[in-house]
């Protein structure tokens, strides 16, 4: 079975990112893996996240697709001077300069500056936050995509045609899917858990199924 996996918002949290991998790894032997967005802030490694991710996979039955999310946006933004009212510090920047001990190398800034903002295949369409109905599917602007939260509308009817995977909206019920949508992100940065959800590439739809990994750390701001 070809497989595609999506993992949810990371926010630092290296030590579960890494368990969920030797899950994946143990369990599939290739596919695509499809990162949300969210590796920084709040957890207690952000620089360790980016640098698993960046590294890439270690086989080569894997391709890895990572995405941006709004903390990768608010980080950049930071750093370019554009955050004259601390909003990303307070929403846990100061951790992620801590894990960094105070200085973004240019490569990870590059390299987060350049994450693509979707990933569309046959079957599904994978975003941070969402997606507007509203707009053709080429032509989705980069606030929905990274900031969206969902709406009531969100849980009926398809997304152009597939299904949506998505974190950005912490809940306890997640990961959950509701007709052609799934939120998989389950709050491992607030002692949740960190999700992946998989996906059969033959066949439409929603996940087969959800991988957790428990939390073993607690953001509380």
């Amino acid at each position: 079975m070809s497989v595609t996996i999506a993992i949810g918002d990371i926010h630092g949290c290296l030590a579960e990112l890494d368990s969920l991998l030797d899950i994946i790894r143990l369990a599939y032997d290739g596919g695509t893996l499809v990162f949300l967005g969210d590796y920084v802030d709040r957890g207690p490694d952000s620089a360790g996240v980016v640098d698993r991710v960046m590294a890439g996979p270690q086989t080569k039955n894997w391709r890895w697709v990572a995405l941006m999310g709004n903390h990768e946006r608010m980080m950049l933004d930071a750093l370019a001077g554009a955050d004259r009212e601390g909003f990303w510090l307070r929403n846990g920047g100061e951790e992620t300069l801590q894990s960094y001990r105070g200085e973004v190398p240019e490569a990870h800034r590059l390299w987060l500056a350049n994450r693509p903002q979707i990933h569309v295949d046959v079957f599904r369409i994978f975003a941070h936050a969402g997606l507007d109905r509203g707009r053709p599917l080429e032509d989705q602007e980069e606030n929905t995509l990274l900031w969206r939260r969902p709406k009531p509308e969100d849980d009926h009817g398809e997304f152009f045609g597939r299904h949506l995977c998505h974190g950005h909206t912490p809940r306890d019920e997640n990961p959950v899917t509701r007709g052609a949508r799934s939120n998989i992100d389950s709050g491992c940065v607030f002692g949740d858990r960190l999700t992946a959800a998989v996906f059969d590439d033959a066949v439409p739809g929603g996940p087969t199924r959800f991988i957790n990994i428990s939390s073993r750390y607690r953001w509380t701001g």
